[in-house]
């Protein structure tokens, strides 16, 4: 199955969302901050990158921008999750370079969805 970045600060979502995924056959690995999950994206080469907006060190507004700026990981499809949901956030995350964009908590049959699309499954 597929390996999925899932770049998470807060440890009960991450354990959550990562039980849920492994449970559903997807390989996660993990980045806490945005710095972490640039190098991670490019070292790790994931299939799908679940990236949280509001991270230490680096947001994942800026780590999304470098990931899409480098030609070796700017293919891997990001989804960007906010527990901030503001109108135009879909459009900032668009503009970031994410393909898609969803709240927290985290709907997951609805993420799943749109992460099977991504991944065209």
């Amino acid at each position: 199955m597929a390996k999925v970045l899932l770049v998470e600060d807060n440890e009960m979502n991450r354990d959550m969302l990562s039980r849920r995924l492994q449970r559903r056959g997807y390989d996660v690995v993990f980045a806490m901050d945005g710095d972490a999950a640039v190098s991670m994206a490019s070292r790790e080469k994931p299939a799908l990158i679940l990236m949280d907006m509001s991270l230490p060190v680096m947001d994942g507004w800026e780590a999304t921008r470098r990931i899409k700026s480098n030609p070796d990981t700017r293919a891997i499809p990001v989804i960007a999750l906010t527990a901030h949901a503001m109108a135009g956030d879909l459009e900032k995350a668009l503009e970031a370079g994410c393909e898609d964009y969803d709240t927290k908590p985290v709907d997951f049959p609805r993420l799943l969805g749109k992460m099977e699309q991504l991944l065209g499954a």
